[in-house]
């Protein structure tokens, strides 16, 4: 890869002096150095209230850095008043130049693919040498996402309130939000645990944005990681990663994001279902939501527009990560195959195959042929609804799915009512549609031996053929 043609990797074009604000500090720049005062605030999820918390946060703050930017953070500086006593604490920097923030090259539309993939790779190594243990577990698992979705949109809610009659939000956006986040929570409890079992969870960044990632000739610079609670950035590492994808997007490059999120996915080994990216890019968005509304709240002209934003994000990725069961019935030959592995392929589904699951059972290799006279053999009638009871429970692994058959029989078409409980708890189920009616006529020289998936050579099934009554329709 060459590298890309970038501005100039200094702040010598900038002014010597400036000042930036965020919801909880000041940084100044001046010269080369730039320096953090913690705002004397409590916002509910920090408290920076008092001298010595903040003197804590600012320690803090250079300790955690120092594992993504050990030449970036300097140490901690006391302020001190005309008697002479320390009155606060500043984290001091090395000035980064503002001209290789991602966020401005973005923006800019340079490119920074290769930067990106440094950061996927720097964030992955992090990752596999980070702290783990049962308290930093513990905050991966199903409850604890559970407590911070509900602790962040019930912040939201009281800021909302402090804000009418100019609240940037509707009502009706964050009780979607609520419905969606808690419903693919909903009986989810062994994927988190698994993610736990496979030593997923680490120590990690907790608050990487583009605004504090700097390009630099020599490889990026990863600052400002959350400091002031430690159950907050112990996380999954794909959560982590998705906060940038999430940030990415935000910034109208959502290609870049799914880059970013492939090349983590690559460099952590992580072979995590899209649904659960999708589920963590919006909870960060929100968690940015709740941000913004503070910001409002300080009088921030763009932030109402900013919430706003971030709301539809996050809506965005709940919608598309709900849990699917797609059900593509029809008789053989009719596309059932092509279309459940299009569905697939779109969704980031698992395909269950009748066919396959119909010959593993009987202890058949699924390449071979299973030729049989139409509805006896492992296609009669025992054996359908022993493959459907087994389609109706597959493993939690193969959640989301998009599953094919053949609707032989109505009590095939529904299972089992002993087999239902055995589903995901909680699903979105879309039924598609793929049945086409069989020749009138058979061709000639045809045995009628044919097994069920033979590209339309269903001689002997028109007379048993039935729709599938509460199958969808799709496009042509």
């Amino acid at each position: 890869m060459t590298e890309p043609q970038w501005p100039a990797a200094d702040w010598s074009a900038e002014p010597w002096a400036q000042v930036a604000e965020t919801h909880s500090a000041v940084v100044f720049f001046t010269g080369d150095r730039a320096c953090k005062l913690k705002k004397p605030v409590s916002l509910g999820f920090l408290d920076f209230s008092t001298p010595q918390a903040r003197a804590a946060a600012c320690v803090r703050e250079t300790e955690l850095n120092l594992r993504f930017a050990p030449d970036v953070y300097l140490g901690v500086a006391e302020i001190r008043g005309p008697d002479g006593r320390v009155c606060d604490h500043l984290v001091v920097m090395r000035r980064m130049p503002a001209a290789r923030q991602l966020s401005a090259l973005v923006r800019s539309r340079a490119q920074v693919a290769v930067p990106l993939r440094r950061v996927a790779r720097i964030l992955a190594a992090q990752h596999a040498m980070a702290a783990r243990g049962p308290e930093v577990a513990e905050q991966g698992s199903r409850d604890a996402l559970h407590g911070r979705w509900a602790g962040n949109i019930g912040q939201t809610r009281q800021i909302q309130e402090l804000l009418a009659p100019r609240q940037p939000l509707e009502p009706a956006v964050i009780d979607e939000t609520e419905r969606l986040a808690l419903r693919f929570l909903a009986g989810r409890a062994p994927l988190f645990d698994a993610r736990i079992r496979d030593g997923r969870i680490v120590d990690g960044h907790g608050d990487l944005l583009a605004d504090d990632i700097f390009c630099l000739d020599d490889g990026p610079r990863i600052l400002d990681c959350l400091d002031f609670d430690d159950r907050l950035r112990w996380l999954d590492g794909l959560d982590d990663a998705a906060f940038l994808a999430m940030d990415l997007e935000r910034l109208g490059v959502p290609a870049l994001a799914e880059q970013f999120m492939a090349g983590y996915a690559e460099y952590s080994g992580d072979p995590a279902p899209v649904s659960l990216c999708h589920h963590y890019m919006a909870y960060r968005a929100f968690v940015r939501v709740k941000v913004a509304c503070l910001r409002v709240v300080q009088d921030l002209p763009t932030a109402g527009h900013t919430a706003c934003q971030l709301a539809e994000l996050a809506l965005r990725h709940l919608r598309a990560g709900s849990v699917t069961l797609v059900l593509v019935g029809g008789l053989p030959g009719t596309g059932k195959s092509a279309l459940a592995g299009a569905v697939a392929d779109r969704l980031g589904l698992a395909v269950l195959s009748s066919d396959r699951i119909r010959k593993e059972l009987a202890g058949r290799p699924t390449e071979a042929s299973a030729l049989a006279p139409y509805g006896s053999g492992i296609y009669c009638a025992g054996w359908t609804e022993r493959v459907y009871a087994e389609l109706l429970h597959p493993p939690p692994s193969c959640w989301p799915t998009a599953s094919r058959s053949s609707p032989t029989r109505p009590s095939s078409r529904h299972g089992t009512g002993s087999r239902r409980r055995q589903r995901p708890p909680v699903s979105a189920r879309t039924s598609c549609g793929c049945a086409a009616r069989p020749p009138r006529s058979s061709p000639p020289g045809g045995s009628g031996h044919e097994p069920a998936g033979s590209p339309v050579r269903t001689r002997r099934s028109p007379a048993r053929w039935q729709p599938w009554r509460t199958r969808g329709r799709t496009p042509r």
